[in-house]
């Protein structure tokens, strides 16, 4: 099967986003970057195309311009080991952004992040059905996820 790589698209800010990412993510790296030539649309010598790696998923950043954004439809799930790992992405990527309901913010770019750690889908698949409740009503009330009161939320006798 052939491998799926999100591409997304920024005014002209790509390579600087791309940048971004890869100082946020381990084992992540910049592999290409192209240019655009006499035929435009923008002047040459100005960056088309990013192609980065993020710990081992390909992304391609396009200068494409103004017209299209980033909008919450699309977004970009980090599945966090631990409160360690929820607490290192959000304040990472929150950096100039803005904090959204439920494990989701948008960076500084306007993509949109869920950081979310692995305890809430066990939570929330739990075969104790008022335990999973529970847990969803206290991940509703939040911003950035909290593991320890995830917990303490599902565990609270009723």
């Amino acid at each position: 099967m052939p491998r799926i790589t999100p591409n997304l698209w920024f005014d002209t800010q790509g390579k600087e986003a791309a940048e971004f990412y890869v100082s946020v993510f381990p084992n992540s790296e910049i592999k290409h970057i192209s240019y655009y030539g006499e035929a435009g649309p923008r002047a040459a010598g100005t960056v088309l195309t990013v192609d980065f790696v993020l710990d081992g998923q390909e992304y391609t950043a396009i200068n494409g311009g103004p017209e299209f954004t980033f909008d919450e439809a699309i977004s970009l799930l980090i599945n966090c080991a631990d409160q360690e790992e929820v607490d290192y992405y959000w304040e990472k990527l929150g950096e100039g952004g803005q904090e959204g309901p439920c494990g989701w913010l948008k960076d500084k770019y306007g993509l949109s992040w869920q950081i979310v750690p692995v305890a809430l889908g066990e939570l929330l698949t739990d075969k104790d059905d008022a335990r999973a409740q529970r847990a969803m009503a206290a991940m509703l009330g939040m911003k950035k996820l909290d593991v320890a009161a995830l917990y303490a939320a599902a565990d609270r006798a009723e």
